[in-house]
């Protein structure tokens, strides 16, 4: 009962449960025992000893079985305790296991011999009283009798075989004592043929590879709890593998987070490059002079890929049929101390795999240990997957910030060029008209301005070029409307409300304003419209451009309209315009709308939000 208790509670992590199953066992303990006892009872006062089948007596079978299971309890008891707790376990193994392999022998003696052997009995209480002082060395060792004690897969395999071995042999011992007493002349001959029969038997199980594999298999999937603590192991996994050390370390840490499960004490990283390639790229306590990369297209990768196997190289050395077309490279068999390959996959992709160094501790890998290695490889996978995504985004990043600078210097240079484009192809016909002239020089003194502003957008800060301000919008539309108007249709200003104020980059909110006005001439003939409005729509102010002209269908505003470096002005357009205008107009807390219809034009619709200076001014005024 002492050492179910200790068993029991070493097996199961719950106090509840561990009770449940102690009151079980207890209870056929007890039943067990009454049963004896009876037997012992009923012979004493009766002296009937019909309790006898095919020559074994059942009461001296069950004594015999009692001492069976005690040592077995006690071989569990030691085989389970943590090599650092067996100093104070040993005694207490050797006191009791003591007691219970004495009564072995007597009661296995007195079933040899059909009776109980006076002086074997007369000596088991100086058997008894010579193990007391070995118990005494236990307690005194732990007196709290708190071992730590686990529950291995092992152990219950070995006890499970052992266990079985017995229940064999005492079932060809009773066959063998049947035969000898029933064979007449030839019952010892046959007796000994069919004992060694049995061992030979016994023997070929006992090395049957498969066997044993099936029988490991059936006990750790069907009747055993599972050997980790799976929220323990989970959270030291992440915890390691996303500590706060530097990132140019986290190769090493997916390494260190895989090996620390099985204890071992170190690996190399491969992953797959640019070339296809896999490179060794990291080394967590091992080293990457000796390894080599590995091609693509290589029976190991392509093995991995096709199986999502791990791969035991020590395996593979002495039973290489176990791994069907797999032919590892030469160097990684030399590589000291190499053990375990472990694939990192993406779905099925192959991102790049793991070789582990030999574990000290754990020699045998079973599906357990497959099944949460390949887990967590697979997370593995995926945090360096993302985090070679989030490396990569960072750079297009820089270059696409670079390549959108570059495109807005080049649309803005466009429409400079355009406009004075259009003033030397005019020159020739107007040069000697004054008021021609008088809008040729503020057109160019415009560029001019324009141009400065672009070499100080690219040689200052933002904040030089984000600088913003209180723009009264009707002025600046008057402004940009006359900027625009040496083209044709020549557009036309409505100011429905004055005194608009709106808090933004003055210069850029005109140079939108003048693209779209820009886009709305071009869709439109000479003969056509072009009207620029300005009214408050709420705690909005609204600019809207509207055109006559060719007009857009649904499709396209949804699908390209707003698409960078999408166009449909060939080698003349850029694609970005519309685009930039949108951002800018988002990045000022607006929006911009857009209603169109093909053959019947079109109207953009900024809307700004109006400031609140503008708004305390207008209540002020009413007040």
């Amino acid at each position: 009962v002492f050492l179910a208790r200790i068993i029991t509670n070493a097996a199961c992590q719950k106090t509840t449960v561990a009770r449940r199953h102690f009151r079980k066992i207890v209870t056929i303990g007890a039943a067990y025992s009454l049963l004896l006892m009876s037997l012992v009872v009923y012979r004493d006062t009766s002296g009937d000893h019909t309790a006898i089948i095919a020559g074994i007596d059942l009461l001296l079978a069950g004594f015999m079985t009692m001492a069976v299971v005690g040592l077995v309890l006690v071989e569990q008891l030691y085989r389970n305790t943590r090599p650092e707790s067996r100093r104070a376990c040993k005694y207490l193994c050797l006191g009791m296991g003591g007691l219970f392999a004495y009564d072995f022998y007597l009661y296995s003696n007195a079933l040899l011999f059909q009776g109980v052997s006076g002086a074997l009995w007369e000596a088991r209480g100086f058997v008894n009283a010579l193990v007391v002082p070995v118990l005494g060395i236990a307690v005194a060792r732990d007196t709290r009798w708190s071992l730590d004690i686990f529950v291995s897969r092992r152990m219950v395999f070995h006890t499970t075989a052992l266990l079985g071995t017995g229940l064999y042999l005492l079932a060809m011992g009773v066959g063998g004592y049947y035969i000898r007493a029933h064979g007449g002349s030839w019952g010892g001959i046959a007796q000994a043929t069919f004992l060694f029969g049995s061992a030979l038997i016994l023997l070929i199980l006992l090395f049957s590879g498969q066997l044993r594999a099936r029988l490991r298999v059936l006990i750790n999937k069907h009747f055993f709890h599972y050997k980790y603590d799976y929220r323990d192991e989970w959270l030291r996994f992440i915890r390691t593998l996303s500590s706060g050390e530097e990132d140019n370390r986290v190769q090493e840490r997916a390494i260190r987070s895989i090996a620390e499960i099985l204890e071992s004490h170190g690996g190399i990283m491969w992953l797959r490059k640019e070339s296809g390639r896999f490179e060794p790229v990291a080394g967590w306590r091992m080293d990457l002079d000796r390894v080599q990369s590995v091609a693509a297209n290589h029976s190991l990768i392509r093995y991995m890929e096709a199986r999502e196997w791990l791969i035991d190289i020590d395996e593979y050395v002495l039973e290489p049929d176990l791994y069907t077309n797999l032919a590892l490279p030469g160097w990684l068999t030399r590589v000291q101390r190499a053990w375990l390959i472990v694939p990192l996959l993406v779905r099925d992709h192959l991102i790049g795999f793991i070789v582990l160094d030999h574990s000290p501790v754990r020699h045998h890998f079973n599906w357990e240990d497959s099944d949460l290695i390949k887990t967590v490889a697979r997370q593995v996978a995926v945090h360096l997957s993302q985090l070679e995504s989030s490396r990569a985004l960072a750079e297009a990043q820089q270059f696409e910030a670079c390549n959108r600078l570059s495109a807005y210097v080049m649309h803005d240079l466009k429409n400079l060029i355009a406009q004075l484009s259009l003033v030397v192809t005019n020159a020739g016909r107007h040069k000697h008209n004054p008021r021609f002239m008088d809008d040729v020089i503020t057109t160019v003194d415009n560029s001019v301005t324009r141009m400065n502003r672009l070499l100080a957008h690219l040689h200052s800060d933002s904040h030089a070029v984000r600088h913003e301000e209180a723009v009264d919008l009707c002025p600046m539309l008057h402004e940009v409307v006359e900027t625009m108007s040496s083209g044709l249709p020549v557009p036309h200003l409505d100011c429905q409300a004055r005194d608009l104020n709106v808090y933004s980059n003055r210069e850029r909110l005109a140079a939108v304003v003048g693209h779209l006005i820009r886009n709305a001439q071009d869709a439109t003939h000479d003969e056509g419209a072009v009207i620029v409005r300005l009214f408050k729509g709420g705690s909005s102010a609204i600019i809207e451009v509207q055109d006559n002209g060719s007009g857009m269908d649904e499709a396209f505003v949804r699908d390209r309209l707003f698409k960078p470096f999408d166009t449909t002005k060939g080698d003349e357009g850029m694609g970005i315009g519309v685009y930039e205008t949108r951002e800018f107009i988002r990045s000022a807390g607006g929006d911009v709308e857009v209603i169109s219809r093909p053959g019947e034009g079109t109207s953009f619709r900024i809307r700004l939000p109006i400031s609140t200076m503008y708004e305390n001014t207008v209540k002020s005024a009413t007040a």
